[in-house]
């Protein structure tokens, strides 16, 4: 799905000389034309431009204010547009933004701000609770450390501005709704959530999807995904995601990835000279549980090589010319069984159960080593048995049909 609202998108639209629905609705036009590139399926493409998710954020907003979770105030800090945040003296450096590196500029304004601090403690024993809440380890530390554990506590949080017009409105006719309310509740209302009803009145469906099993969240939006979204959560008494993964990111090389230093390198343009599942592969395969992972072409060449012609590709096509060239493409019944057999059947069995314990714990990169070990011990075990010397001889038949099969 799509973010669509915010000051960033509507600078770029008046730099474009369009208005920013016009402006957006090209971008996720382009976005939809890569998943479906990348053999991408989904139930449902979110837009936060819908009408369904724009009059439910103007009900949960109306709610928090009525609950008395928001009150007008003004901001004054660091503005960061790319980010769309707002940060402290402290936070800044060199001129900076934190997040991103771009330069920030000063800012004060009239807005509405929710107030994190009334559920902090209910959040940090929730962490505390449930281990597995924010996985990797590494990341529930961050940002218990640096934003839940920190002197003066966690800061309430900017939920309007009246500088920018391109958004959702709110009651208050300057106010349209700053990002996070409208981004993050995107997941629920997409759901069919009705803010006007209990839990226990939501739809079917709704009650069937949520609690979400896990959310997969890009390691720079963690902070806004175990934090600012769960207390929205509590605050419409509504259930917490059951775990929030932090992924890592692709760097180029050891480099962090750049449209300014045009080191970027894109999905479906890799696939042109890849393929798409070559892609796909190479993806799951290099990126690491908790660091980040690296690609360059000179890589991406080097595993298409190794793992998908060399070992997958060799075996298939090893296995399926000599099934052809032997048996007329039938595959024979397994009448001729020895040790060595069993030994890769027992390979293939706990390749199975390690891969299984991965991926249920999103270790895909370590499945998918599981996997290309297995090929390679099927690999090994043609060269140990020698179907084409047994070939030759018609006594061997039996144990050549049982090897291929």
């Amino acid at each position: 799905g799509t973010d669509e609202h915010g000051q960033k998108v509507e600078e770029l639209a008046k730099e474009c000389g369009v208005t920013p629905k016009e402006y957006v609705d090209k971008v996720t036009g382009e976005i939809r034309a890569v998943w479906d590139k990348m053999n991408a399926s989904y139930d449902w493409f979110i837009r936060t431009t819908d009408d369904y998710h724009e009059k439910a954020v103007e009900k949960i907003f109306r709610r928090f204010y009525d609950q008395g979770d928001i009150y007008k105030g003004y901001y004054e800090g660091w503005y960061c547009t790319p980010c769309e945040s707002f940060f402290t003296e402290t936070q800044v450096v060199d001129g900076k933004c934190p997040d991103c590196g771009k330069p920030v500029r000063k800012g004060r304004e009239e807005a509405y701000f929710f107030k994190m601090s009334k559920y902090a403690d209910r959040l940090i024993k929730h962490i505390e609770e449930n281990p597995s809440f924010i996985v990797p380890e590494s990341r529930k530390k961050e940002m218990v450390n640096n934003f839940l554990r920190v002197e003066g506590g966690l800061q309430d949080l900017c939920v309007s501005r009246t500088s920018v017009k391109w958004g959702i409105h709110t009651f208050d006719p300057k106010h349209v709704i700053y990002v996070w309310i409208d981004a993050l509740t995107n997941y629920i209302t997409a759901l069919g959530y009705d803010p006007d009803k209990t839990y226990e009145e939501q739809s079917e469906k709704f009650r069937r999807y949520w609690p979400c099993d896990i959310h997969v969240i890009g390691k720079d939006i963690l902070r806004f995904h175990t934090i600012y979204w769960p207390i929205f959560l509590m605050a419409l008494d509504l259930p917490l995601p059951k775990q929030i993964f932090g992924h890592p990111w692709f760097n180029f090389g050891t480099d962090k990835m750049s449209k300014s230093k045009g080191n970027v390198i894109y999905a479906d343009e890799l696939a042109d000279h890849f393929t798409v599942d070559g892609v796909r592969y190479y993806a799951l395969a290099e990126m690491p549980y908790g660091s980040d992972g690296s690609i360059t072409y000179e890589s991406v060449i080097k595993r298409y090589n190794t793992d998908l012609v060399n070992n997958l590709g060799n075996l298939v096509k090893r296995t399926l010319d000599m099934q052809k060239k032997y048996f007329d493409r039938v595959v024979q019944a397994p009448s001729q069984k020895q040790d060595i057999d069993n030994e890769l059947v027992g390979t293939c069995v706990q390749t199975y159960e390690k891969m299984t314990r991965a991926m249920d714990t999103l270790h895909i990169a370590d499945a998918l080593g599981y996997i290309f070990d297995m090929l390679s011990r099927a690999n090994k075990y043609i060269d140990e048995t020698t179907p084409w010397v047994l070939a030759k001889y018609e006594n061997s038949k039996e144990r050549l049909g049982t090897v291929l099969y």
